[in-house]
């Protein structure tokens, strides 16, 4: 069953954010762009290296209007250890969700309930709280910013201009297309 348009359950959790312990709830969430990025676990091998990569994006994509929320099923308390530690996580300025109770990761799929990790999940939550996007990958393979970042910038340009629709590879300032009876077999 696909997720597209399902709007996010209510949920309240605990994130490590800027040296500090804060709630985060879906009335956060509301009224922006959010991500939610789920990784299997702190203190992991592929994992250090997609935080970073998102870290290393951070700025561009909070410059587009949308809250990156990393989300693995370990506390706020293992995120803020890994934090102090890692010198790759110490870059990360956006939100560490804790979901030790399995409220995202359920809501959004990805559990896997034998082990009471998450899958790798990017999603992309429109203002009003649905999903738009989302990718799930393999725990051994990881992502990539660049491509989210690309992605979050289409999904935010459809929503503005629902009349038009980015092509493969699409990016700001390109061509997009207007779906009409006079494309059907042109393209």
């Amino acid at each position: 069953m696909s997720l597209i348009n399902k709007e996010i359950g209510e949920f309240e959790v605990q994130a490590y954010v800027n040296g500090e312990f804060k709630p985060v709830s879906k009335q956060d969430v509301l009224g922006k762009w959010s991500i939610f990025f789920f990784y299997p676990a702190d203190f992991t091998f592929v994992c250090p290296t997609e935080l970073e990569d998102l870290a290393n994006k951070y700025e561009a994509i909070k410059a587009t209007g949308c809250e990156v929320y990393s989300v693995s099923t370990d506390t706020h308390f293992v995120h803020k250890a890994w934090h102090d530690t890692s010198d790759r996580i110490k870059k990360i300025q956006y939100p560490m969700l804790g979901d030790p109770t399995h409220v995202l990761s359920r809501d959004f799929g990805v559990l896997i309930e034998e082990a009471g990790l998450a899958e790798r999940g990017s999603f992309i939550v429109n203002p009003e709280g649905k999903i738009v996007s989302y990718e799930v990958s393999a725990g051994n393979v990881g992502r990539n910013a660049d491509e989210l970042y690309r992605k979050l910038q289409a999904c935010q340009f459809v929503y503005a201009h629902g009349d038009e629709v980015c092509p493969a590879k699409w990016q700001p300032g390109a061509e997009t297309l207007k779906p009409s009876l006079d494309l059907v077999g042109q393209l």
